[in-house]
């Protein structure tokens, strides 16, 4: 009998789909509104929302992000420090995954 996998890291399909407002983003982060604007600002960041005023919208990948630099900063790093590392750290994992889906589409 096969298990259910039900770990929603892998489930890719919920996650390309995982869209949610700031509001959002701190009820799951617990990082302050403000903070996620100034990394927004920063450049760090960046919402869905395309049109000013509009409220901002973030995926999985920018919670992750988030997440990862909320960690590095309670760490001891700078915020620029972190977000370097966080630039390097998804570059490397955007790698992987071309590299693998590569290998998968020559199967």
């Amino acid at each position: 009998m096969i298990a259910e996998n039900n770990d929603l890291a892998f489930d890719f399909e919920f996650l390309d789909k995982l869209i949610v407002g700031i509001g959002e983003v701190f009820q799951i982060t617990n990082i302050p509104t403000r903070q996620i604007r100034y990394w927004e600002d920063k450049g760090i960041i960046k919402s869905l929302t395309e049109e000013e005023g509009k409220n901002r919208r973030y995926n999985y990948e920018n919670i992750k992000r988030m997440l990862l630099i909320k960690e590095l900063l309670d760490e001891g790093y700078t915020l620029d420090a972190a977000a370097n590392k966080i630039r390097i750290r998804m570059s490397m994992i955007e790698e992987t995954l071309q590299k693998l889906k590569g290998k998968n589409d020559s199967e």
